[in-house]
This record gives structure tokens, C-alpha cells and sequence, in this order.
């Protein structure tokens, strides 16, 4: 397996587990003792503006430990170049994630307009942002294994 396909699926099993423990976290401490937060736009604000960078600093630290093990067990440095292939498969994943994220966002905009409660909204825009996310890096790990 190449660096790059092991990259990819420390990626999506890490943003799977991000996913899963703030969701977790947020419905224990938050919305299981007081379910009428759910309504509350303030509240999915901060769940958004949360989440963001508790992903990005998760990513970052669960790639530098990847970095390390892949180091001490290979005696390889991981591979900071990208070719024309790496640049296509990356624009191709980009695309598919960007039409998916598109549609669970027309998605969450109908769920308004047919007259769902807000929350059904939010729970949608993040379910689609995470779908567009795990497709996207299951895209990049199709192209990379079919040599694409």
C-alpha cells in the first residue's frame, strides 16, 4: 500500500471518529438533558464554530503522528511531492465532494422550505458535509488504487 493510500485512510478514519465523539459529546451534555436546545440557533452556531477547529487541529495532530510511526517503522520520510496524477486525482475528489456537499445543501435549504424544524436543517448540512468529505477521500483512494 502507498504512503498516500495510507494517508488517505488515516484521513477518513480519523474524520469518521472526529464526527463520532462530537457528536456523542454534544448530544450527552447538551441535548439529552435539554432536547428543546435543538431549536435553538445559538447553540448550533457554537456546535459549528466548534467543530471546525477541533477537526482541523485532530487532522493535523493525527497526520504528525502518522508522519512519526510511518517514519520509525519504514525509515522512509513521507513524501511532500506532488505530481500532475497527485494534482487530477485531488481535482477529481474536489469535484465530487463539492456536488455532493451541493446537494445535501439544496437538501437542508428544502427541508426548510417544506416546513421541517430548523434543526433538521443543521443535521443535514453536517451529515452532507461529512458525506462529501468521507466520498472525497474514498474517490482519492479508488483513483490512487486504480493507478488513475
Amino acid at each position: 500500500m502507498y504512503n498516500k493510500e495510507k494517508q488517505i485512510l488515516v484521513s477518513l478514519i480519523t474524520s469518521l471518529l472526529i464526527l463520532g465523539f462530537y457528536s456523542l459529546y454534544i448530544y450527552y451534555n447538551y441535548i439529552a438533558g435539554n432536547p428543546a436546545i435543538l431549536n435553538d440557533f445559538k447553540f448550533w452556531g457554537e456546535c459549528f464554530l466548534i467543530l471546525i477547529p477541533i477537526s482541523i487541529l485532530a487532522q493535523i495532530i493525527i497526520h504528525i503522528i502518522f508522519a512519526i510511526i510511518s517514519k520509525i517503522v519504514t525509515n522512509e520520510d513521507v513524501p511532500t511531492i506532488t505530481d500532475e496524477r497527485d494534482k487530477l486525482i485531488e481535482l477529481k475528489s474536489i469535484r465530487i465532494a463539492h456536488r455532493i456537499f451541493i446537494f445535501g445543501f439544496l437538501l437542508s435549504m428544502g427541508s426548510l422550505a417544506i416546513g421541517m424544524k430548523p434543526w433538521v436543517m443543521f443535521i443535514v448540512l453536517i451529515l452532507s458535509g461529512f458525506i462529501a468529505c468521507t466520498t472525497s477521500g474514498i474517490a482519492k483512494y479508488i483513483f490512487y488504487k486504480k493507478g488513475f
